[in-house]
């Protein structure tokens, strides 16, 4: 199932090989790496393991796993990625992360990639519930989540390995019923 969404100003789409270079920007800024497990790659080589991994995943025909990029509808520009991951099927659950570059934060695009994707889950896959995770002191993905409708369910302790040590994190979900177009 090839995705592609589409925002008043948002183009959300799958990531390809092109995308090397503005995915290894986005994986080596310090401040989108602070609270992020994946770390700062060592080199572009890396980064290209990883999005190798992503696109397989994306193109393997079990639709279980979307990693798409996050672009600027008015002129093509990369702000980000975003993914969702299915559960087990009878479960009809999926986690999702989103990450961006900083020059985007606080403008709502992760608000509006992230409840489009909500919208994408729901309508077309037909998910129950869609969860989210993130570090107890990331202020901005708090905002995030609980702006586009996620209700925190609970805390889990120190399990979050981030480059400034052990980290709590808030664990988020929403259910189709509560979701809102």
């Amino acid at each position: 199932m090839k995705v592609k969404l589409k925002t008043e100003r948002l183009l959300i789409s799958p990531i390809s090989p092109t995308d090397l270079e503005k995915i290894h920007e986005l994986h080596s800024l310090p401040e989108t790496d602070q609270f992020n497990t994946l770390g700062i790659p060592e080199n572009i080589e890396e980064t290209e393991q990883i999005i190798n991994d992503w696109i397989a995943k994306n193109n393997n025909g079990e639709s279980r796993h979307f990693t798409l990029k996050i672009e600027s509808a008015v002129n093509g520009e990369f702000i980000g990625l975003i993914a969702m991951n299915l559960g087990p099927p009878k479960f009809r659950s999926a986690e999702v992360w989103y990450k961006l570059h900083s020059n985007f934060w606080k403008q709502g695009y992760a608000t509006e990639s992230l409840h489009k994707l909500l919208e994408f889950g729901f309508s077309e896959l037909h998910l129950h519930r869609i969860e989210a995770g993130c570090a107890v002191e990331n202020l901005g993905s708090i905002r995030v989540l609980e702006k586009v409708g996620m209700i925190r369910e609970g805390r889990k302790r120190q399990v979050l390995p981030l480059k400034q040590g052990w980290s709590d994190n808030f664990h988020y979900a929403i259910l189709a019923t509560d979701f809102k177009t």
